[in-house]
């Protein structure tokens, strides 16, 4: 039937953007699907009745046919030990990602549309909390940096899907209900978010552990987020004075998910996603990480961030240390200054200073490294030996001289520059 109200809704929205002749209608489903609806008493737009309008179908499928989809991926994944040819002809036979790769192309021509055709879109499926808010949030990641950080995520969780009203107690199975109503919806957004981040590392503060955190918690119901199947349910449960927020949360362990890639200074790039179907892959940090059978794998990323940690702490040792020389530099008297070597070193001073002699065999001397650690030298007497022990975090030397000959002496000659105060170290043995 027609609809003039919708019919004048379109025509100032598309007013409403006067840089472009024309909008869009994205609806998301086959459009063998919405013929079906239109014989029975629904459909979809009439061009006829609408101008300066383009329509585009997606041609996403309904809630049963990914259902479906999952249940054998699941299947395939619980093969205890398929052959190459089982598994790949398994994981063709379900689906699973030629369905990612149209939910991401339907994301992809949306950013596309806004960026670079500056035209308007509105999106529809049958309902509008399934299909819709898949392929907006797709679109909001594509084209705001925002959303691509630790913080914008949360935001377009909760705006997309939790305030739009996603029937995340239906569709994920929270109560004993039809079980024809559970579908892997917002299982399927966070993998297409998923492969985004394979094809653009750099571009996302997050990484894979806080999908997988995210994931878990939407059936885990450990917080009030995403039980109920709108706002109205939520408000009259109270779950916002009964239940914690799964936000805060995630935040406190915010330094667990970030990825060490990330460019923070890449804003306002949009992403132009490659959804060739070479690039779409099984995820096995979804859907194998408790299988017992396979190797223990550890993330790059996860060394990465591990390796920056250990730099953070590294650049804080060095500044702390040249803090502790310009104090030194400022309290030094005349020429002369005190190292913390337990001796003395006069600037330009040519002598040489023999270490091991028997005055000082019972004191310790600690030097600076170059790494940061500090260098303790023992000297024991013990009858007509004499032992020399160095201790280092990285290596330890013994050595043991019979005679005064076989004396290892070691000159220092010191060239203070007042600027750089660098040392130079010469060693001369007998």
């Amino acid at each position: 039937a027609r609809c003039v109200e919708d019919e004048q809704m379109l025509q100032a929205i598309n007013k409403a953007n006067p840089g472009s002749p024309f909008m869009y209608v994205v609806d998301t489903r086959p459009k063998l699907n919405a013929m079906a609806n239109r014989a029975a008493g629904k459909g979809y737009e009439n061009e006829d009745h609408y101008s300066n309008i383009r329509f585009q179908f997606n041609g996403i499928e309904n809630i049963h046919v990914m259902r479906n989809s999952l249940q054998k991926l699941l299947e395939v994944c619980e093969l205890k030990a398929p052959s190459m040819s089982e598994f790949l002809t398994g994981l063709e036979n379900s689906g699973w990602l030629r369905h990612i790769k149209t939910v991401m192309d339907a994301g992809a021509f949306l950013a596309k549309a806004v960026a670079e055709e500056n035209a308007s879109v509105l999106v529809h499926c049958s309902d509008g909390w399934d299909r819709t808010g898949q392929v907006c949030s797709l679109a909001a990641l594509l084209l705001d940096s925002y959303y691509r950080s630790l913080k914008g995520f949360m935001v377009l969780v909760e705006k997309e899907w939790i305030s739009m009203g996603h029937k995340f107690s239906q569709r994920c199975g929270h109560l004993e209900g039809d079980p024809k109503e559970v579908s892997p919806v917002f299982t399927q957004f966070i993998e297409c978010t998923w492969h985004l981040m394979e094809q653009f590392p750099c571009a996302f503060e997050f990484n894979e552990r806080y999908l997988l955190e995210i994931h878990d918690h939407v059936f885990s119901c450990q917080f009030g987020n995403f039980i109920g199947n709108c706002q109205k349910e939520r408000q009259e449960l109270k779950l916002q004075e009964k239940t914690y927020s799964l936000w805060p949360f995630l935040m406190e362990k915010q330094y667990l998910y970030q990825n060490p890639l990330y460019k923070p200074n890449a804003v306002n790039i949009v992403l132009k996603p490659n959804t060739a179907p070479f690039n779409f892959k099984f995820w096995c940090g979804m859907y194998n990480r408790f299988d017992r059978g396979m190797q223990p794998r550890q993330s790059v990323l996860d060394c990465l961030h591990v390796s920056m940690k250990q730099k953070i702490e590294l650049e804080g040792t060095v500044a702390d240390l040249n803090q502790k020389v310009t104090q030194q530099d400022q309290s030094q008297s005349g020429a002369s200054f005190i190292l913390p070597m337990k001796f003395s070193i006069e600037e330009d001073s040519s002598q040489s200073q023999v270490l091991g002699v028997p005055q000082d065999y019972m004191e310790e001397q600690q030097i600076l490294l170059a790494n940061g650690t500090e260098e303790v030298i023992e000297t024991i007497s013990d009858g007509n030996q004499e032992r020399d022990k160095v201790t280092d975090s990285s290596f330890s030397h013994q050595s043991t001289l019979n005679n005064i000959d076989c004396l290892g002496l070691v000159k220092l000659n010191v060239q203070v520059d007042e600027g750089s105060h660098q040392i130079s170290q010469d060693t001369i043995e007998k």
